[in-house]
């Protein structure tokens, strides 16, 4: 009888993707720089990015400086991703899109023990999302306010029906099928997680032409993924945050990068 699939926490994820893997290199054009974030409910925050490899975040609530790792996947588009101080469990990312003078930020939080042993029937009779991973997610215009009717970065459609391949490094590779607004299904190829599949909650940005922001958010093992897809260069970056071990007491927060190919792309009679 073949051995049934175990889920494994992220950090045992961590090290089956650290190996030969396809992420980036960290990128310094940004370091020494500044920059406003004019968000479009109309507040302002300051960020400034150090040569040192911190980043500062001014904001009305409170500031937040942590070590941060920076990447660029194209030409004036950065991704700037770091865990705040504060609180506990949480994650923020940037996409700054220099080229067009504008940004999208993803703020995480991880569930506490209490939260993730909430079981699934439960959190269904509480009108409860059935993962406890958290994400907010908004987006503004750098170093300038948002002119009238400009488009910012936005939730899109466009990866709904694609069945893609993602080979993290040369012993992990995943499949993604991009379900509908709110799903998507994902299974492990090879490697650490080989034979395990789910349904997950996740979040779709258009950032450019064939460039997106793709968030999920794991109900098992709570896990948090921010990645950058470019389809047209067929390459992904970004970054998966979960707890260390099954003691809550250790975030593990590591990159991630793959080579990406659109296997097929299913459209259904009811679109």
């Amino acid at each position: 009888m073949q051995q049934q699939p175990v889920f494994i926490q992220v950090g045992a994820l961590a090290d089956g993707f650290a190996p030969d893997n396809n992420t980036l290199p960290p990128c310094g054009d940004l370091a020494g720089r500044s920059f406003r974030l004019y968000d479009s409910a109309g507040g302002v925050a300051t960020l400034q990015l150090a040569a040192d490899g911190s980043l500062t975040l001014q904001q009305d609530t409170g500031d937040s400086h942590a070590p941060c790792r920076i990447t660029s996947l194209r030409d004036g588009l950065y991704f700037v991703d770091c865990l705040p101080p504060s609180p506990a469990g949480a994650s923020l990312s940037l996409v700054l899109d220099l080229a067009h003078g504008l940004y999208t930020r993803v703020d995480g939080q991880l569930p506490d023990e209490a939260a993730t042993r909430l079981d699934p029937f439960r959190r269904v009779a509480q009108g409860l999302e059935l993962t406890a991973v958290a994400a907010s997610i908004s987006h503004g215009t750098v170093d300038r306010a948002a002119r009238p009717g400009e488009q910012l970065h936005h939730a899109t459609r466009e990866l709904v029906g694609m069945r893609n391949q993602y080979r993290y490094s040369r012993t992990e590779c995943y499949e993604h099928v991009y379900l509908n607004e709110n799903f998507y299904a994902w299974q492990c190829l090879q490697g650490v997680e080989q034979g395990l599949a789910d349904v997950d909650r996740c979040h779709y940005i258009k950032l450019a032409a064939q460039l997106y922001l793709f968030v999920w958010r794991e109900k098992i093992i709570p896990t948090l993924g921010v990645v950058l897809i470019d389809l047209a260069r067929g390459k992904t970056d970004g970054k998966i945050v979960g707890y260390q071990g099954g003691d809550f007491g250790v975030l593990s927060n590591f990159a991630v990068g793959a080579t990406a190919q659109v296997l097929n792309t299913t459209r259904h009679a009811l679109d």
